[in-house]
C-alpha cells in the first residue's frame, strides 16, 4: 500500500498554514436526524400508495408539489403528465387533494415534504385561445383572498431575460405544447409570488419543503445587471477590477455576459466570479423565502435542496459548486442529490460498480453528518442504492420507491424495517474513518477541475484496498479536525511526480480480505459504545446488453460476497463484548467468534448477498 503518483499523503502540520478559514461548526446546533425517506413524483395517488407507507414506515414521505409545477400545471389537463402527475384538474380540487394526502400521512406519523420548483414555469403569455398555464394562472386564476395582492400586473417582469431583454425561453419538455420559461431568483416581485406559495403550502399541513430548480441563466434583468455589480464592488476595490479584469468603470461597464454554469475549459476568472455571485444570490433567495419569511411562520419547517452532483460536475453542475464554506448547506435540515445517469449501471470487467460512495461521504463531510440523500435514477438494484446510503451515513432510499413493482416493494420493505428494528445503529450515526481524503473545493474555486479527477482517482484506489476513510472539503479542514486522524490525511498533489508512503509511520490500517466489489464502511452510534462495519456487495450478474440500467428490481441478480476475513483496529481504550452479524435477509443476526489482542479484534463475517452489518460492541 504505497506510492500513489501525482498524490501525497499530507500531514496536518504542514497544511495549517495553507488552509483558509473555515465555516463554524454546526455540532451544537439542534438538527433533524431521520434515516427511512420516500419519495414520489408519479404514482402516489395510487390506491396501493398508502398500504405502501404502512408497511414500510418512513419517517419522511417527499411528496405532492406547492411551487411552479403546481401553479403552472395543476389547472391544466397536461398536470396530469409529467412532472407531477396531479391526481385531479384544478387548483382547488388539487390544493384540496394534497391537503388531504397530508392528513394522511399525519395520520400514520410521517412528515409529509413538499416539492418546491422555486423557478421553471410552463405556459405560454399569449396565443389564440389566451395565456396558458403559468401565465393564465398569474392573469386570470390568482386569487388575491388566498395568496395575497399580485407584486406585479405582467407575469413577464418576473422572467430572466437576455441581453437583449427579451424572456429566456426554452422548449425542452413540450409539456402540453407549451414554452418553459425561468422566473428570475433576484426580482423581489419573484420572491414576493413565493412567499405567497410557500405560506399557502404550510396551510395545507406540510412539515417541509424540498426546493429545486436552483438554476441562473446568463439573465441581464437590471435585477442581476445591479446585484452582480454589487457584488463585484463589495469584492474588489477599483484598482483590482481593472487589473484583473479590464474594468475601467464598474457604474458604466455594460457585460456581455453574466453567465452561471459554463464549460471548465472556458473558465476564467471573470466567469467564476459570474457563476459565484449565481449561486451566492440563489442562496439569497433560499433564506429570504424559506429560512427566514417560511420558517417565521412554522419554526420546525424542514428545509431541504434539490442539487445535481453527477460524477463531481464541477463548474458545469453542481449548484453549489462555487459557494463559500460558511454557506454551504447552511439552515437546511437535509439535503438531496442527484447523480442523474451516472451510477444506475455496472460494468463489473472494467472495475466501475456503479457506486456514489464517494459521493456520498463527500456530502457527509461537507454537511457536518446531517441527513442527506441521493436520487440515483436506481430503479433496477434496489437493494444496492439503498445498502450504499445506509453504510455511508445517508437516508436511503433518494428515488422514487417503487411500491407498485412486487420485487421492489419487497426489498424496499425488507430494508427499511431492518433500518428501523437498528435505528440505534443509524440515527445521528459519525463516520468511524482512520484516515481522512480531502476533497479539493479551494482548487476548484480556482477553476482547477482536473484536481477532482485526482481525488477521485485517489479516493477509488482507497475503496478499492478497502481503507476505512472519510471525505472533507479542505476548506472545512481546520486544524481540529485534521488532529482526529493524526496525520493521516491526504490530499491532491500540487505537481506532478510526489511519491509519498501509504500510511503515517507506525500505523497498521485494519484490513479486510474481500473482493474490490465489495465496499468497507465504519461508522459509531450516537451513544459511542460499538463500532459498525458496514459492506455493500455490488457483485452481479450484468445484463446482456453492456452498461445497461436494466428493467426493473428483477435484473438486480446479486451474487452473493463470500465470508470476509476482518481485522479492524478498536478505538482507544475499548475492549470487545460482543460481535454480531446481521442482514436484511437475516435481521436477528448471528453472534461471531473473535480473537482480541494489541487494539485489534479479528473475525470472520459470515457471506452475505448485498448488505451486511458487523455490530462490534464495546466497553465504555
Amino acid at each position: 500500500m504505497q506510492n500513489f503518483q501525482r498524490l501525497t499523503l499530507v500531514f496536518a502540520a504542514l497544511l495549517l498554514a495553507a488552509l483558509p478559514a473555515a465555516a463554524p461548526s454546526s455540532a451544537e446546533e439542534p438538527r433533524a436526524e431521520f434515516t427511512r425517506l420516500v419519495a414520489h413524483w408519479a404514482e402516489y395517488a395510487d390506491p396501493g400508495y398508502l398500504a405502501f407507507i404502512d408497511d414500510v414506515r418512513p419517517e419522511i414521505a417527499q411528496v405532492g408539489f406547492y411551487g411552479g409545477h403546481f401553479w403552472s400545471l395543476a389547472h391544466t389537463p397536461d398536470g396530469q403528465g409529467y412532472p407531477a402527475h396531479f391526481p385531479v384538474v384544478g387548483l382547488n380540487e388539487c390544493g384540496a387533494w394534497f391537503e388531504n394526502l397530508n392528513r394522511e400521512l399525519h395520520a400514520r406519523k410521517v412528515k409529509a415534504v413538499g416539492h418546491f420548483n422555486v423557478k421553471f414555469l410552463v405556459g405560454d403569455p399569449a396565443g389564440p385561445d389566451g395565456p396558458r398555464g403559468f401565465f393564465k394562472f398569474y392573469r386570470e386564476l390568482w386569487d388575491e383572498a388566498e395568496l395575497g395582492p399580485r407584486p406585479v400586473e405582467d407575469p413577464l417582469e418576473l422572467l430572466e431575460v437576455n441581453a437583449a431583454g427579451a424572456p429566456i425561453v426554452q422548449n425542452g419538455y413540450g409539456i402540453g405544447g407549451m414554452a418553459e420559461y425561468w422566473a428570475c431568483l433576484n426580482n423581489p416581485h419573484w420572491r414576493t409570488v413565493l412567499r405567497a406559495w410557500a405560506k399557502r403550502g404550510i396551510e395545507r399541513g406540510l412539515d417541509g419543503y424540498v426546493i429545486n430548480y436552483f438554476y441562473r441563466h446568463d439573465c441581464h434583468c437590471s435585477h442581476c445587471r445591479e446585484g452582480f455589480k454589487q457584488y463585484l464592488a463589495e469584492r474588489h476595490s477599483p484598482e483590482e477590477l481593472h487589473a484583473q479584469f479590464g474594468i475601467a468603470d464598474l457604474a458604466s461597464h455594460e457585460f456581455p455576459e453574466i453567465v452561471s454554469w459554463h464549460d471548465p475549459a472556458e473558465s476564467t476568472p471573470l466567469r467564476r466570479e459570474m457563476l459565484r455571485w449565481s449561486q451566492v444570490a440563489n442562496k439569497r433567495a433560499f433564506d429570504d423565502v424559506f429560512v427566514e419569511y417560511a420558517r417565521a411562520l412554522k419554526p420546525d419547517l424542514l428545509l431541504a435542496q434539490w442539487n445535481h452532483l453527477g460524477d463531481f460536475n464541477q463548474i458545469n453542475g453542481d449548484e453549489r459548486c462555487l459557494l463559500p464554506a460558511e454557506d454551504w448547506g447552511r439552515d437546511e435540515d437535509y439535503l438531496w442529490y442527484s447523480s442523474g445517469g451516472a451510477a444506475c449501471f455496472t460494468d463489473l470487467p472494467e472495475g466501475f460498480l456503479g457506486e456514489l460512495t464517494l459521493q456520498c461521504r463527500y456530502i457527509r463531510g461537507a454537511f457536518d453528518d446531517k441527513p442527506y440523500t441521493m436520487g440515483k435514477y436506481e430503479h433496477t438494484r434496489i437493494r444496492a442504492a439503498m445498502a450504499e446510503l445506509a453504510a455511508n451515513g445517508g437516508a436511503p432510499m433518494g428515488f422514487y420507491t417503487r411500491f407498485s413493482e412486487p420485487a421492489a416493494r419487497e426489498e424496499i420493505v425488507r430494508y427499511y424495517n431492518f433500518l428501523e428494528r437498528y435505528d440505534g445503529v443509524y440515527r445521528g450515526n459519525r463516520p468511524a474513518g482512520e484516515a481522512l481524503l480531502l476533497y479539493p473545493r479551494s482548487r476548484v474555486h480556482a477553476g482547477e477541475v482536473a484536481a477532482v479527477e485526482e481525488f477521485k482517482r485517489l479516493g477509488y484506489e482507497l475503496l478499492n484496498r478497502h481503507v476505512l476513510f472519510d471525505v472533507l472539503p479542505d476548506d472545512l479542514a481546520t486544524p481540529e479536525r485534521l488532529a482526529e486522524y493524526a496525520g493521516r490525511v491526504f490530499a491532491v498533489a500540487e505537481a506532478a511526480g510526489a511519491n509519498d508512503s501509504f500510511g503515517a509511520a507506525g500505523y497498521v490500517y485494519s484490513s479486510f480480505d474481500a473482493p474490490s466489489t465489495v465496499r468497507v464502511s465504519a461508522s459509531r452510534p450516537a451513544a459511542g459504545n460499538e463500532l459498525t462495519l458496514h459492506f455493500v456487495n455490488y457483485n452481479r450478474v450484468e445484463p446482456a446488453e453492456k452498461r445497461s440500467a436494466g428493467g426493473g428490481a428483477g435484473d438486480e441478480k446479486p451474487i452473493a460476497a463470500a465470508e470476509i476475513l476482518c481485522d479492524a483496529r478498536l478505538p482507544a481504550g475499548r475492549r470487545v463484548v460482543r460481535i454480531t452479524a446481521l442482514t436484511p435477509e437475516s435481521p436477528g443476526g448471528v453472534e461471531l467468534a473473535f480473537t482480541e489482542s494489541d487494539g485489534r479484534v479479528r473475525f470472520m463475517l459470515p457471506g452475505f448477498l448485498v448488505y451486511g452489518v458487523a455490530r462490534i460492541e464495546l466497553t465504555r
